[in-house]
């Protein structure tokens, strides 16, 4: 029988909560389609800074990398809002997508039936089952690029350096054409190279990348007219594609058009199949341990994690 080694990032507020209750899940699921599910625990966020000082410990990341894929609950809180910026639990998060090669990320916006009408928009712009994947280049741009701070002239100034290469663009390029690929062949790359050097060379990259693709119908948009389509017309994407910093602000966006961020997951994979899974919502202090925190999205991170990394799509399914 088919074992898989998951380690579990329950982090904090109701992080482990939604885990315990996505675990309890994953369990049956193994049970019913014939595999064993063995987990390690590793402490990521706050919790992490609480018993050893640090965001990312080093035995998290040896944990996760021995491991078929990772499920993460949430990190961060009130808590540890005067850690230092590189101190701060969200710093963890950044540090484990790094050290797991974790360059593309699917966030998936659909409209869950019972939910429409919770959806800001009106349910004739919804369409009859918006599903979007936003794809997301997770480890390169802005988030990681060289930054500061300094004065000049006697003024205190900050920068933050937006940098890509062909090979980035080009890897989060190929997930984004295989997604559509499986999908309605449909591709719409998000940039903003009426201004940006590093979008002009997304754009030639991507636009190169399509003629291995001629199934796929590739558009390109800026980054300002998709924010505004995505209210105004949400049922014309399918894949959509982007860069980090993009691929932040627009997901958050299109989460919201779905009635409820509690219902969405979210996966980040690297090139072989080791992937981490997590709800987008945060850790939620203000409920944690009361009981009442919705597992949902942890759990349908989980059947991500079958399709995406345990190759179980029958479970995934299910």
């Amino acid at each position: 029988m088919k074992n898989y080694n998951i380690t579990l990032l329950r982090g904090d507020g109701i992080g482990p909560e939604i885990v315990g209750e996505a675990v309890k899940v994953l369990d049956k699921t193994a049970e019913k389609f014939g595999f064993t599910v063995t987990y390690t625990d590793a402490l990521l966020g706050g919790c992490a800074i609480d018993a050893t000082g640090v965001p990312l410990p080093q035995e998290t990341i040896d944990k996760c990398l021995a491991s078929d894929s990772v499920l993460l609950g949430a990190v961060g809180g009130p808590k540890w809002d005067t850690q230092p910026g590189n101190n701060r639990p969200e710093a963890g998060l950044l540090g484990i997508r790094g050290a797991l090669g974790l360059f593309a990320n699917l966030r998936p916006a659909v409209i869950f039936e019972p939910l429409r009408d919770a959806s800001p928009l009106r349910s004739d712009i919804i369409g009859d089952a918006m599903d979007i994947m936003i794809v997301r280049e997770l480890t390169g741009g802005i988030y990681f690029g060289k930054r500061g701070t300094f004065e000049e002239d006697g003024v205190k100034a900050a920068y933050d350096t937006e940098k890509y290469n062909v090979n980035e663009i080009e890897r989060i390029g190929r997930v984004a054409f295989d997604m559509a690929m499986k999908r309605n062949k449909k591709l719409t790359s998000v940039d903003k190279a009426n201004v940006l050097d590093s979008s002009r060379l997304w754009r030639e990259t991507m636009n190169r990348l399509a003629k291995e693709y001629p199934e796929v119908e590739l558009n390109h948009l800026y980054v300002d007219n998709c924010a505004m389509q995505l209210v105004r017309n949400p049922k014309q994407f399918d894949v959509i594609v982007t860069s980090n910093i993009f691929g932040d602000i627009l997901s958050d966006e299109a989460s919201m058009i779905s009635g409820s961020i509690g219902m969405l997951a979210s996966a980040s994979l690297n090139s072989s199949k080791l992937g981490m899974y997590e709800p987008i919502h945060g850790s939620a202090p203000d409920i944690a341990g009361l009981g009442i925190a919705n597992p949902l999205a942890t759990i349908l991170s989980v059947a991500m994690m079958l399709r995406y990394s345990l190759d179980e799509p029958a479970a995934a399914d299910a």
